[in-house]
């Protein structure tokens, strides 16, 4: 989800590789899980964090979607974000938040949890990673190299994968524009792309083995034009 925002109100000015030292570390989260609430819909899914939630908690796509996620709009395209749930005097907590205040999905916690308090900074068809100053409550963060921060496996192919995912969206967001601006009956069009895209990305599971290769034939079937 694109922020348009000054990068030097909201981080140290630094941008970050996968080699770097970062001041991340919260250090286990012990005590804290000020990040699992009050999120809305800011938590949007990309296919990766599907197929590790899917296979992690053995539950299908489609079952996952109707408990657990929810979908939202982002810029005229349908993406699913994790679900808020009222609970007690709170009104939106993390649905996979336990009662002791801690993640019952770690191992498999979508990639926006994982890098936080990191964020993405986008541009020149790649990014780098930027730290986050407002957002974590915990001031005595310690460093740790980003690659190990963000926990997962291969880590050059998996920033690879998010860079093109991200690229992708806004190639299919502004083919979207275009078709509704261009034809009487956009929102029709808009609506039969949307589904395409939900059913090939997300609610098709993936196989177990090579994630990567699945997701690029995915997109080549999902060709814009």
């Amino acid at each position: 989800m694109k922020r348009y925002v000054d990068m030097r109100e909201i981080s140290d000015g630094r941008l970050y590789g996968l080699n770097d030292m970062v001041k991340a570390d919260c250090r286990d989260c012990e005590g804290c899980s000020a990040c699992c609430r009050g999120m809305g819909n800011s938590i949007v899914l990309d296919p990766y964090d599907m197929y590790r939630l899917s296979a992690g908690l053995g539950i299908l796509p489609e079952v996952l979607l109707a408990e657990k996620l929810e979908l939202t709009v982002v810029e005229g395209l349908i993406l699913p974000n994790l679900r808020m749930q009222e609970r007690g005097e709170e009104k939106e907590v993390c649905g996979f938040l336990d009662e002791n205040g801690r993640c019952s999905i770690h191992p498999y916690r979508p990639g926006i949890c994982r890098i936080f308090p990191l964020g993405r900074y986008y541009e020149n068809g790649s990014f780098r990673y930027f730290l986050q100053t407002q957002e974590c409550r915990n001031q005595n963060r310690g460093k740790v190299k980003v690659w190990k921060w963000i926990d997962t496996p291969d880590s050059k192919r998996y920033d690879a994968y998010i860079s093109d995912w991200h690229f992708y969206l806004q190639e299919l967001q502004e083919y979207l524009r275009k078709e509704a601006s261009a034809d009487s009956h956009g929102l029709s069009r808009e609506k039969e792309i949307n589904l395409a895209f939900l059913e090939r990305f997300f609610l098709r599971p993936y196989q177990e083995g090579d994630f990567y290769e699945q997701f690029y034939q995915r997109r080549r079937e999902g060709k814009l034009g």
